[in-house]
């Protein structure tokens, strides 16, 4: 049994809690450690699943919508847009109302989003409603975090958020999977309609299960010209970075974009040193471990988001396999994030976060690196290999840079911090998928021509060769409707290979992120305000 201490709010002036001096046992399900995790775990996994598994019904919603390629972007854009804007303000709204109401009510909009979306009959609305759910998700997962921080003593709080981090990582990497069962046996709707039991059972569950958890010292008032500022700067950041690609990266207006975040950030930065109680007090970042951790969140989720986003295309567009064929093939990912998180978990409690940080990065770097080695002709087995090793190295990062994080912060800006650790998450996903996306490009720009002409194929016109480098950025060979099925193969050979060698340098920088991650890893730290979670008050 658990253990947690019962004490009343105070005012804003008091002291924060330190260790539980005098704890209780947990009676009955209400408040109950494990069934707290379980619900949030129920919750969370919506938000995660949500950000791979709409990739497979993509194609069918443009078909059935007569959507435009661009404005099927914007239905995973403006989904990952508004939960980077939102995460931090969400969490700082779980720190003044509580960390239960903000995750119930992020639980009902996101599946009440969910199923407008399956119900729309118009591309806008279905862009609408995905930004609605990005609004929602940012409110229920700092407040997991924050729930799980105030409800578990800090000796099971790494095993908790193990499992947590299992949670996500499954549900991200199983996306495609489930995704592809869905819209090729049912239809392109029921990949948002199945959110819509999921937050029912996440709703039911929080009623009965989730207990309030405020701490006693917790803002009372709200920043607002730090919460303009702030959500100025993360669009702006966010927006270049999904535009880039599109725009290109010497584009005046990237760069606008790019200046603008700038003067946004350097603005907040010195509003939150003169309002009272700011949104993010800058005092947090004095703590090395805790920028060590936010910056760790980044570096890795370069590799990991930037890296899944060309696999799946090898292996539907290169190896030919069908949405199901290419989620299973991503099973080894999975399956090892789902053993690796909890492991993860039990070492950090033992050894504390550096070593396994460290060591998660350095795998992540060896299996970047070894998909750097796959070509057009690569078997199951090797593929399984490599993937079976990011899923090793990403699991203790998951969990290590979150605890850093959230256990380096006090217990009243805990769901701030989890909006740090989120919002990390995702500005490193859109800059790797941003960033590893010019490096493929670059590659794919400079080498098609050549291999075009060393193939002895027809010179194309530049337009037609521009036209045909975005279609092999993707994987898919440039074969014109009834060319000879000599031309067809070379054409497809080409293209194959030319992707490949693009996929290889995008990995490598990967690696060379994640091997840069490894030196930041020696800066963290176990959080000092760990012992802080069970003795919080809860209301």
């Amino acid at each position: 049994m658990t253990s947690q201490t019962t004490v009343e709010a105070t005012g804003p002036g008091d002291k924060a809690p330190g260790a539980p001096s005098d704890p209780t046992p947990a009676k009955g399900l209400r408040g109950h450690p494990w069934f707290t995790l379980i619900t949030v775990a129920v919750g969370v996994m919506m938000v995660a699943l949500d950000g791979t598994i709409v990739a497979i019904a993509n194609p069918a919603i443009q078909r059935d919508l007569g959507a435009t390629f661009a404005e099927v972007q914007w239905i995973t854009n403006g989904y990952f847009l508004a939960l980077a804007v939102s995460l931090i303000t969400a969490g700082k709204l779980g720190d003044r109302f509580g960390h239960r109401q903000t995750f119930l009510i992020g639980v009902i909009g996101f599946a009440a989003a969910s199923g407008a979306i399956g119900l729309s009959d118009s591309i806008a609305l279905v862009v609408a409603f995905r930004v609605l759910q990005g609004v929602f998700g940012a409110l229920l997962m700092p407040a997991a975090l924050g729930l799980l921080r105030a409800t578990f003593p800090a000796e099971k709080l790494n095993m908790a958020i193990g499992i947590w981090g299992m949670v996500i990582g499954a549900s991200t990497a199983g996306g495609p999977i489930l995704g592809g069962v869905l819209v090729e046996h049912v239809n392109w709707q029921s990949v948002f309609f199945v959110n819509v039991p999921v937050g029912i059972l996440a709703v039911v569950l929080g009623v009965v299960i989730l207990l309030d958890h405020r701490a006693e010292n917790a803002p009372r008032s709200f920043d607002v010209l730090g919460i303009a500022l702030l959500s100025a700067a993360m669009f702006c950041l966010v927006w270049a970075l999904i535009k880039a690609p599109e725009w290109g990266w010497g584009d005046s207006r990237t760069w606008i974009y790019l200046a603008v975040s700038a003067v946004g950030f350097l603005l907040f930065a010195r509003w939150e040193t003169k309002v009272k109680e700011p949104l993010i007090p800058l005092a947090l970042f004095r703590s090395v471990p805790l920028s060590a951790g936010v910056v760790l969140m980044v570096l890795m989720a370069i590799a990991f988001m930037g890296g899944l986003f060309f696999v799946t295309f090898y292996l539907q567009n290169v190896h030919g396999m069908g949405p199901i064929d290419a989620g299973l093939h991503l099973l080894p990912l999975t399956g090892m994030m789902i053993v690796g998180s909890p492991l993860a978990g039990v070492m950090i409690t033992k050894f504390g976060p550096r070593l396994p940080l460290a060591g998660g990065m350095a795998v992540t770097a060896v299996a970047m690196y070894g998909m750097s080695t796959l070509d057009v002709d690569t078997g199951s087995g090797p593929m399984s290999l490599w993937f079976a090793l990011l899923g090793l190295g990403l699991a203790p990062v998951m969990v290590g840079a979150t605890e850093v994080i959230v256990g380096n912060a006090p217990m009243e800006l805990s769901g701030v911090a989890g909006g740090l650790q989120q919002a990390a998450m995702q500005i490193g996903g859109s800059l790797g998928t941003a960033v590893l996306g010019a490096v493929m490009a670059s590659k794919v720009d400079s080498d098609l021509a050549g291999n075009w002409a060393d193939a002895g194929l027809p010179k194309l016109p530049p337009e037609q060769m521009d036209q045909a480098s975005e279609a092999v950025q993707v994987g898919v060979a440039p074969v014109a409707e009834g060319t000879p099925p000599q031309i067809a193969g070379k054409i497809t050979e080409v293209a194959h290979d030319t992707f490949i060698s693009g996929m290889s340098l995008a990995s490598l920088t990967a690696a060379g992120v994640a091997t840069f991650a490894v030196l930041v890893a020696f800066l963290t730290k176990r959080g000092a305000n760990a012992e802080a979670g069970a003795g919080v008050g809860h209301i």
